[in-house]
């Protein structure tokens, strides 16, 4: 017999060769699809240089549905592999064990191992958890293990900030030069001096800035932190390139507006980094209330943000197994179940099997409607909702008459499982206040500001080229930062879609005491005229939304804004207030 020597190792059994195999193809497209993902990200530069704003839009969707592809494209392949076996638990949970001995001690591990979970749940449909072959980490945060830093630029401020200001500039060149560099930089120094006012003199001793450019639709950002004496706050510099050069355009150093920044109602920003964990973990030290989810979701790693969210959630619940799922604050929905936690600051989305009266979608044409918001630039007005697949939850944590409901009205999604509820498919979003509710509750001046900003949401999403269909007050949501959000989907649509008429004059005594319109109306049709009349507002409320806003109400605004998309006009929505620009 042979002595087995280096030169003569034992042969593998087919077994073993398939599980290696399978685990090196799976490292290997994730790999692919991070390099891939890197490279449309690192066209963001170009794009802002050449204001290429059409390629810029091309490219976010094409990184929003590069993952699943490549996902496809890798379960293609391991079917291929496994020969047949690709249902099987035991050999799955072979390749697991082997998988993170691959991964172990790489960075960004923690999308790795999202990718490979990715792919057990399309060849098992995985209800709830199966730890035998996906990983789990409900116990830490992936970012808990990141000790080493992001890459930054620091400055140290001794005097003057006008030169402090010139050195940033100067240190993040582009193709393009600064129209007039030092007058941004002037400008700046003077705008952080109004906003840090309240700190003890010198207010500025230092500036820390990530290495990385944030790109997002027409803007480019630098961010880091400003130091004080004895206190620090987020600073983020928003850069635009015009006609006649690129320039400085905001500075932002309140927390809440960065917050908005990087928020779950904005699209994700295209910034190439090394190590996306030692992005979330330093932008945790900017925002500590945002969650880790909506960071990596941010900045375009919707599908970890979707496990962080997972991870936070049962977790949550693990903690609090005696409070119920209960109806969300506001109208019951036509289409949708809507529910949440109380002490948990989500929603949770389940499409009816019928849709009451005058919902004449199907349940195929809700889904679209989430997805093109998914796909489309929010401006800030919509909420992100992740879809969800086979959820698992213990049955006595629904209250009666939400379980009732669920069961009867959500059968298509809704399955019990023993003990407990099996969601098929199930959308998760922010909680917000319904705007309805709000301008009961709150004050005059928060109403007032409230429905102003409502009217401006409105406009915002127009310019993007979203009608929201259906404009009650019951459908938008207040976030916490005061603003008006959009979140009931199934009826939302592209402006250019719609055909805005003018309401047709009576022609005579019984047309103008019919009791409804007399006149035919198609699907698409939109009377802007009508729109104040179903909103319900106080006369306080109704003049103050018509006299900031009243062109909402007009055909003429409408149709104009129709011809300029159809044109090709991309319209601007800053991402921040006026009062920030400089």
């Amino acid at each position: 017999m042979a002595e087995l020597t280096p030169e003569h190792p034992p042969q593998r059994s087919a077994e073993e060769a398939r599980v290696e195999l399978a685990a090196t193809s799976i490292r290997d497209a994730f790999e692919g699809y991070n390099g891939h993902f890197r490279a449309i990200t690192q066209r963001a530069r170009r794009r802002f240089e050449q204001r290429d704003w059409l390629g810029a839009r091309s490219d976010a969707v094409e990184r929003i549905e590069l993952y699943d592809r490549c996902v496809a494209a890798a379960g293609a392949r391991l079917s291929a592999q496994l020969e047949g076996q690709s249902q099987d638990k035991a050999l799955w949970a072979r390749i697991h064990a082997r998988y993170a001995e691959l991964v172990d001690g790489l960075l960004d591990q923690e999308l790795y191992k999202t990718f490979f979970n990715t792919l057990t749940r399309r060849f098992f449909a995985t209800r709830g958890v199966d730890a035998a072959i996906e990983f789990v980490a409900l116990s830490i945060a992936p970012t808990d293990r990141i000790t080493h830093p992001v890459a930054r630029r620091s400055y140290a401020v001794a005097g003057e900030l006008a030169p402090v200001f010139a050195r940033v500039l100067a240190d993040y060149p582009f193709a393009v030069p600064y129209a007039d560099p030092q007058d941004c930089a002037r400008k700046l120094a003077e705008r952080i001096e109004q906003q840090l006012a309240d700190w003890e003199a010198p207010a500025v001793r230092g500036l820390e800035l990530m290495e990385t450019v944030f790109y997002r639709e027409r803007r480019a950002y630098l961010v880091g932190r400003v130091y004080g004496e004895s206190r620090f706050a987020p600073i983020v510099i928003a850069l635009m390139h015009g006609e006649h050069g690129l320039r400085a355009d905001a500075l932002i150093t309140e927390r809440a507006q960065v917050a908005v920044l990087f928020g779950y109602t904005r699209s994700y920003f295209h910034a190439d980094l090394e190590t996306v964990g030692e992005a979330v973990v330093f932008l945790r030290t900017l925002l500590p209330h945002k969650p880790v989810d909506e960071l990596y979701t941010v900045l375009g790693r919707a599908k970890q943000g979707k496990t962080e969210r997972y991870r936070h959630l049962f977790a949550h619940l693990e903690r609090h197994p005696d409070e119920a799922f209960v109806h969300a604050d506001g109208e019951r929905g036509m289409v949708m179940a809507v529910f949440t936690l109380p002490s948990y600051p989500v929603v949770f989305k389940l499409i009816r099997d019928r849709f009451a009266y005058p919902k004449t979608m199907a349940r195929a044409e809700v889904e679209e409607k989430y997805r093109l918001v998914f796909h489309h630039d929010r401006v800030g007005r919509l909420v992100d909702a992740q879809l969800f697949r086979h959820l698992r939850f213990p049955r006595r944590q629904f209250a009666p008459a939400l379980l009732d409901e669920l069961l009867e009205g959500c059968r298509e999604t809704v399955q019990a499982d023993g003990e407990d509820l099996v969601f098929s498919h199930c959308y998760i979003e922010r909680r917000l206040r319904p705007l309805n509710l709000y301008l009961r509750e709150m004050p005059a001046e928060q109403t007032l500001a409230a429905i102003v900003d409502y009217g401006q949401a409105i406009k915002d999403l127009a310019r993007s080229n979203i009608f929201p269909g259906d404009l009650l007050l019951k459908n938008f949501g207040i976030s916490r930062a005061g603003r008006a959000i959009f979140y009931d989907y199934d009826e939302l649509c592209f402006v250019t879609e719609c055909r805005f008429r003018a309401l047709p004059s009576a022609r005579h005594e019984d047309e103008e005491m019919h009791a409804g319109a007399w006149y035919h109306v198609d699907e698409n049709d939109v009377f802007p005229e009508q729109f104040p009349q179903f909103l319900g507002l106080s006369p306080e409320l109704r003049v103050a939304l018509l006299e900031a806003h009243g062109e909402i109400f007009t055909v003429g605004w409408w149709l104009a804004l129709q011809q300029n998309i159809r044109a090709g006009a991309m319209a601007d929505v800053p991402p921040y207030p006026a009062r920030l620009r400089v």
